[in-house]
């Protein structure tokens, strides 16, 4: 294979490493001993290339710089920590590439440390798990200032420019307990993922709140209206206090959709386990009716048959009906697109499995860097939360610009 070792000289260090009793791993084995190596080696190279001639070769002399010795320092690799030779020149012009001045860790280290903080391991474990397997010193401090790279990231990400228009934006959120003035309490951080023209998702932002209210929610849409979103089509949330107006206010020709799966949920608060199935079975009716008035109907049917039991759960539907009923407007296709938060709520699940090895966090911006992290690391291995498709676009497209003439642009 082209650039890999040969199989001979793979096979020689592997031989001279058995004849000598030396461990291929860990912190004095062949791989440490290789990364040693070829470290001080190329920092040798990058001496001559700065001096313009090789170790002890005439055209050195009266050059007006010359080597001045060896220093010896420690940094840490993946394949444990490594002690190396970094050249001096007397002039103390020489910056190296591949170690710079002052690093003492590679690269790849800082990446791991990004890498198993986004799954949602704490400092305490990262900590562990690089001196058990890698044998690195990595303090929690040291963890924590090397995740802070990212918050200049976040803020270029928090503000970036948006497409001017989404056909579909989804709104939820995921609780986190957060210490604030000494004390932990628990605030919800709310995701917005917008569905551009082309059927792709994108998170849009994350905002942590106390308490959600109009006050807000008109801060949230504003922002998205000043980073560039003139128009969206619907706007698919869970109920959620003041959201709704504020949709109308900043996007006053915007259709607010509440999330079926939401209403089922809080309707279901109310009911034992014994009669979920058949109250399920019943509200199956409501959503899935073909026509407003068959849903009504249903909604009727559902209150005499279990209203007198579950007052609660009737009320729900009744109090969330006049936003769950927009898409009973829609075609099949579209509604299994708009009519639940289910699009993002994978990508919800993903960040709870990551904030709730935390407990808590000692800040809002903690909490953020957390999540964005997390958000940044689905991106990337799934696509979940940036450039996603969405299943039956092209149908639902078509649709959308017949029910929303003139407001797509492409």
């Amino acid at each position: 294979m082209t650039g890999a070792l040969s199989t001979a000289t793979i096979d020689a260090l592997l031989a001279d490493a058995k004849a000598t009793g030396t461990p291929v791993d860990g912190a004095n084995g062949l791989l440490n001993q290789m990364t040693k190596a070829v470290l001080d080696r190329t920092l040798q190279v990058e001496m001559s290339d700065h001096l313009g001639y090789e170790h002890g070769a005439p055209e050195g002399r009266g050059s007006g710089n010359s080597r001045n010795g060896l220093t010896r320092k420690t940094v840490s690799t993946l394949s444990g920590p490594v002690q190396i030779e970094v050249p001096r020149d007397r002039n103390g012009t020489f910056e190296p590439t591949i170690v710079p001045k002052r690093a003492r860790r590679l690269g790849n280290i800082d990446d791991m440390i990004l890498s198993l903080y986004s799954r949602g391991m704490t400092t305490r474990d990262i900590e562990a798990h690089l001196l058990e397997i890698y044998g690195v010193n990595a303090s929690r401090e040291l963890i924590s200032n090397i995740t802070d790279v990212v918050v200049d990231e976040i803020k270029l990400w928090q503000s970036r420019p948006l497409d001017e228009v989404y056909p579909i934006l989804y709104i939820d959120g995921i609780r986190v307990r957060i210490k604030d003035n000494g004390v932990v309490t628990t605030k919800v951080a709310y995701l917005a993922i917008g569905v551009d023209v082309d059927g792709r998702k994108h998170s849009l932002g994350c905002w942590i709140q106390d308490t959600e209210g109009a006050k807000f929610w008109a801060k949230v849409l504003t922002d998205l209206r000043n980073r560039g979103v003139r128009d969206i089509l619907i706007a698919c949330c869970d109920g959620l206090t003041g959201l709704p107006d504020a949709i109308r206010s900043i996007f006053p020709d915007t259709v607010v959709q509440t999330c079926v799966v939401h209403v089922i949920r809080n309707a279901m608060r109310f009911v034992s386990y014994k009669d979920r199935k058949p109250l399920a079975a019943s509200m199956r009716e409501i959503y899935t009716a073909p026509t407003l008035e068959a849903a009504e109907l249903a909604r009727d049917a559902f209150a005499k048959t279990h209203g007198k039991q579950y007052p609660g759960a009737v009320d729900v539907w009744n109090n969330a009906w006049n936003d769950f009923t927009p898409f009973l407007d829609y075609p099949a296709e579209l509604r299994k697109i708009v009519y639940t938060t289910n699009q993002i709520e994978s990508i919800n699940f993903q960040l709870r499995k990551i904030t709730k090895n935390r407990g808590h966090f000692p800040d809002k911006d903690a909490a953020m860097k957390l999540i964005y992290l997390g958000l940044r690391n689905i991106s990337t291995q799934r696509g979940g939360a940036s450039g996603t498709g969405t299943w039956g676009w092209k149908i639902a497209l078509n649709t959308l610009t017949q029910l929303f003439p003139g407001r797509l642009t492409f």
